[in-house]
């Protein structure tokens, strides 16, 4: 059977539990730190410029070998998939 509790009890438990917490560290009170982030974007620039975009001549390249129906083998059909999970569409 459970005992009664005493409410003193709980409380006392709770102002002794309390004591022991140490003190939580208050933030500065100066309100002028400065907390900004530097970043360069010169490299990631450089980076985007020297990607090669396809010419008029791959995309017809491409038009053409999708209208003979060279394209759609299996191999083609799951390297696309495969290309589109990794690189998104």
């Amino acid at each position: 059977m459970i005992d009664k509790i005493d409410n003193s009890q709980i409380q006392d438990i709770l102002r002794r539990s309390s004591s022991k917490q140490p003190k939580s560290a208050k933030a500065p009170s100066d309100s002028s730190a400065d907390v900004s982030i530097q970043v360069e974007y010169a490299s990631l620039i450089n980076k985007a410029m020297q990607i090669r975009q396809p010419g008029p001549d791959a995309i017809d390249k491409a038009r053409k070998l999708l209208l003979s129906g060279q394209l759609e083998s299996p191999q083609n059909i799951r390297a696309a998939a495969e290309n589109i999970i990794k690189l998104g569409i």
